[in-house]
């Protein structure tokens, strides 16, 4: 077994940062959460998606994933799972953003109960979860930065790394989005926001539905 690569590793991580940081799915979920319950919610959300990255880059770094997205009936099952919840939490944030925000505490942090926060926890990992493309991505982007004779280990470094790094970039994110919550508590400001993701979320339902692996 060959030792680990750490300048492989370093371009690897520097891969997954531009990924990371690239608008997506999660990104509309965790500001759409963020915008309705403050960093509580946010935080939940984004926490559930780095689980989710964690499940996806493990079953990749076991074999497992190389089976599901093999097996073309239980991809295409994940994919359209992943449509169908996209469009429905689209329809939620168009929903807000016609009936307007609710109020909010002025710190932006709702008092919230573990129910709450289990919701916020689950829309995160779903909406990730479902979107078989980030399997596919483990599958075909680690192997590129493993050597040859790597363990399994070593894959499963590769790709928890990637999941931290999008919990930071999530935690950041709504981290800003609570720096910005006197101007973001605006009515007309969350209308918009919250019809934007709305659209936003759609619009990742919709690439999703067209793409083929």
């Amino acid at each position: 077994m060959h030792s680990f690569s750490w300048p492989t590793y370093g371009a690897f991580a520097a891969f997954a940062l531009l990924l990371v940081i690239a608008p997506g799915p999660d990104f509309a979920v965790v500001v759409k959460n963020a915008l309705v319950g403050g960093r509580r919610y946010g935080r939940w959300t984004s926490v559930g998606v780095t689980a989710s990255n964690a499940v996806q880059g493990t079953a990749a770094a076991l074999g497992v994933g190389a089976l599901i997205v093999a097996s073309q009936p239980l991809f295409e099952a994940v994919r359209w799972a992943g449509v169908v919840y996209l469009c429905w939490l689209g329809v939620q944030a168009l929903r807000s953003a016609w009936r307007g925000p609710a109020a909010v505490p002025e710190d932006g942090e709702p008092v919230g109960d573990v129910a709450s926060r289990w919701v916020r926890w689950r829309q995160g990992f779903l909406s990730n979860i479902t979107n078989p493309k980030v399997l596919v991505f483990y599958l075909s982007v680690l192997p590129q930065f493993l050597q040859p004779g790597s363990s399994v280990v070593h894959g499963l470094a590769l790709a928890y790394t990637h999941a931290a790094m999008s919990l930071a970039w999530l935690f950041l994110l709504v981290a800003t989005l609570h720096t910005l919550r006197a101007w973001l508590a605006r009515r007309r400001v969350r209308r918009s926001l919250d019809t934007l993701t709305g659209v936003a979320l759609f619009g990742f339902a919709g690439r999703l539905a067209t793409d083929s692996h």
